[in-house]
């Protein structure tokens, strides 16, 4: 793995040698500089991750070495020290885009921490920026795919069956994403000129849903004063999204059926057939099997739902992907809402991470949402997380670094990927999408094996 590259640049010969041995005891490769006429030059020659400038030397200050710096390599972050600590020049700083101030004499661990945070949020950066140009013919709403071997399963299936007439179950939890992946699904078709139809069949009483879905003739019932058309028939030759599926009457589930097998339908009140083609996708968050069994689904409708089944795991047998989902929602949000929100500290990722997200990624983009809104800073810290994601404990005292975190998670799910395929090495790395070599060395990293 390539090693971060760090400049350091100060006109005290002690401040550099003091600087990179520290620095080069940490793993970073490290160049220095007494001036910063010299640094340009390495800069327009070097790719650099940070810059770590003294702010008053002779020549070109810190201030300018900044905004040349950013100018040349707007990817480079910069980090201003001085012995000439004030707020003005801090807030010039970082106005003119420096990551960070630090006040000499520092504290090498406060150093150390401050660096590897920027770093983190720089990788974070690099691997959303790389993800979203991955999949981006491949993100409608809220989106977002991740890394998860689960989800980029889902996405390989979505591949497959997205140019299909193919009916569509979507199973999952509230706030996992069926309504947008059923979205994504028409918008990537064939059809994705043609009408998207979306009803919630709990959130309509049983005797407006099924004049909803069919549509009526004059005089069908009191109040049809004219005729109106269904939603099946307005989603003729698009897509009807049925959502929560589970809550749909008995009696309903009869007419479903029928229109799935003949792709026909009388509307209430008429006597004449009507024709249509509609691709049908439903979505539940309800145990269909167990419903089955307690008579309150039927058993053929279900049959003929499920041409294909989407299971979409919690958010919290994911957690892998809390982090690009976090700044994707980030990057997205902010826009909105008119912010300049870089990132999120490593202590409120952690946070997030260690949270059990009952509400998925739903609750998951509401929490980035206020906080994004209550942020005074370019990022985000614990202070704007609400207290039921922060928990009743002190979390600066038990947090654990984001390093550790984001290991433990790869840790397990190398681990749920190797049990799924019987320890097949092979079809592991390929799931992961890693190769052989690299899961060999994550085994031995963790220590991993078949017992």
């Amino acid at each position: 793995m390539e090693k971060p590259k760090i400049l350091v640049v100060d006109d005290e010969v002690d401040i550099l040698n003091i600087l990179k041995f520290l620095l080069e005891r940490e793993g970073y490769e490290v160049d220095t500089t007494l001036n910063g006429e010299e640094a340009i030059k390495k800069i327009e020659k070097n790719y650099y991750d940070i810059v770590l400038t003294d702010l008053r030397m002779p020549g070109i200050s810190g201030i300018v070495l900044l905004e040349k710096t950013k100018e040349l390599s707007p990817s480079t972050e910069v980090v201003i020290m001085t012995a000439y600590a004030s707020i003005e020049s801090a807030v010039e700083a970082i106005k003119k885009g420096a990551a960070d101030y630090i006040v000499k004499p520092f504290i090498n661990e406060d150093l150390k921490m401050r660096l590897r945070r920027i770093l983190e949020h720089k990788k974070l950066q690099r691997e959303v920026e790389i993800l979203k140009y991955q999949l981006s013919q491949k993100i409608t709403g809220d989106l977002f795919f991740g890394t998860s071997p689960q989800m980029q399963e889902i996405l390989k299936l979505l591949e497959r069956i997205t140019p299909t007439k193919s009916t569509v179950l979507i199973l999952g939890e509230s706030g996992t994403g069926k309504g947008v992946l059923a979205e994504f699904i028409h918008y990537n078709s064939p059809r994705k000129d043609k009408p998207f139809i979306s009803i919630n069949c709990s959130a309509i009483p049983e005797t407006l849903l099924e004049s909803e879905l069919f549509g009526y003739k004059k005089g069908a019932f009191t109040g049809a004063v004219s005729d109106k058309k269904g939603l099946i028939e307005l989603a003729n030759e698009g897509t009807l999204f049925l959502d929560e599926i589970g809550d749909m009457p008995l009696n309903l589930q009869a007419k479903i059926l029928k229109f799935l097998e003949f792709g026909e339908f009388i509307p209430l009140g008429d006597t004449v057939k009507k024709q249509v083609d509609v691709r049908v996708i439903a979505a539940t968050n309800k145990d269909l099997e167990a419903l089955i069994k307690e008579g309150k689904f039927r058993e053929d409708l279900y049959y003929r739902l499920n041409v294909i089944e989407i299971k979409i795991p919690p958010l919290r047998e994911r957690k892998e992907d809390i982090p690009a989902l976090t700044y994707f929602f980030i990057d997205k949000l902010s826009k909105e809402h008119g912010k300049k929100i870089k990132g999120i500290t490593s202590e409120a990722l952690t946070c997030l991470m260690q949270y059990n997200w009952p509400g998925n990624v739903r609750e998951l983009k509401n929490v980035i949402e206020r906080a994004i809104i209550l942020a005074t800073e370019e990022y985000i810290t614990l202070n704007e997380l609400p207290e039921r994601i922060k928990g009743e404990k002190n979390l600066s005292q038990s947090f654990k670094p984001l390093k550790e975190a984001l290991e433990e998670f790869e840790k397990n799910i190398i681990l749920k990927t190797l049990k799924q395929c019987a320890y097949n090495k092979e079809k592991a790395a390929q799931l992961l999408g890693i190769d052989l070599a690299t899961l060999y060395r994550k085994l031995k990293k963790y220590q991993l094996t078949e017992d």
